[in-house]
């Protein structure tokens, strides 16, 4: 609606008259819309009736999907789902692709590229073997397959992949989504080295823990806290997560490695449950 200020009594009055919009066809609303973000096109489904119709058409949707979506989403849903459709179902249940060993998803407000990285394939160094390891089957988990930590002096994990996976232009955040079990002995409380980065150049370091700050276990007198530390954050999937660091994602060339190293103390450590490494757009502070 197009409007112009007028005075009437004093009093400032709005005058409406016909919007420029009202003379364009749909279709050239919906070109318009297919150049904003997913949470434009719903807002902008609220404008008008006109509005709605084009912002829920398949020539905006289809410009937010992934171009390989076709390959993502069964050929019978692709059928029976609209564009819009299909946007929200990889935005609310993650698909497994690489052969089970990565979770797609999108970032319902924008669009974004997600990833959850499984750990099989070498991402553990020392203790592999079921001594220290194992690989489990729970129900709640995406994979296949988790690691258990059963019983470690020392760990690293660390893997990386290539940023064609991601969203370019994007600053990204990598997280570890684990579970405790039995309070974690020896680690939940107790620091681990964490960085993030892209290969070549210089990584992100911090410490993060898996159930608290030192002196939470029992009968540990409290230390002081150091200041870079990221402690977890409960899911709504029912995991726990602690943010490994950032990166910023511009070309989709380059490789992004991530390492989480326990280095070797006089106790035994056990009770960790990895789901994976997850990487979405980092939110803005």
């Amino acid at each position: 609606m197009q409007a112009t200020m007028g005075q009437q009594h004093g009093r400032e009055s709005i005058i409406s008259g016909p919007s420029l919009f009202d003379s364009l066809p749909v279709d050239c609303i919906s070109s318009i819309i297919s150049f904003t973000s997913p949470r434009d096109a719903c807002v902008a489904s609220c404008v008008s009736k006109m509005f709605e119709s084009a912002a829920k058409s398949d020539t905006v949707w289809e410009k937010f999907l992934p171009s390989e979506y076709s390959s993502l989403i069964p050929q019978y849903s692709q059928v029976l789902l609209s564009k819009k459709e299909l946007y929200f179902a990889l935005c609310d249940d993650p698909v497994l692709i690489e052969d089970g060993q990565k979770s797609f998803w999108l970032e319902k407000e924008s669009g974004k590229r997600c990833i959850m990285l499984s750990l099989t394939g070498g991402s553990i160094t020392w203790g592999t073997s079921p001594q220290y390891w194992r690989w489990i089957s729970i129900p709640e988990s995406r994979f296949e397959k988790i690691a258990e930590l059963r019983s470690v002096c020392w760990f690293e994990i660390g893997d990386g992949m290539h940023t064609r996976y991601l969203s370019p232009r994007t600053h990204y955040s990598v997280y570890i989504v684990f579970k405790t079990k039995n309070g974690c002995p020896n680690l939940g409380d107790s620091p681990v080295d964490a960085g993030v980065g892209l290969v070549g150049q210089e990584s992100s370091q911090k410490l993060i823990y898996f159930i608290g700050p030192p002196g939470h276990g029992r009968g540990r007198r409290r230390e002081p806290e150091p200041r870079d530390v990221t402690r977890p954050e409960a899911r709504e999937d029912g995991w726990m997560e602690a943010e490994l660091g950032e990166f910023y994602n511009d070309s989709c060339r380059d490789d992004i490695s991530f390492t989480v190293v326990k280095i070797n103390t006089p106790h035994w450590k056990s009770g960790l449950i990895i789901q994976g490494i997850e990487f979405r757009p980092a939110k803005i502070r």
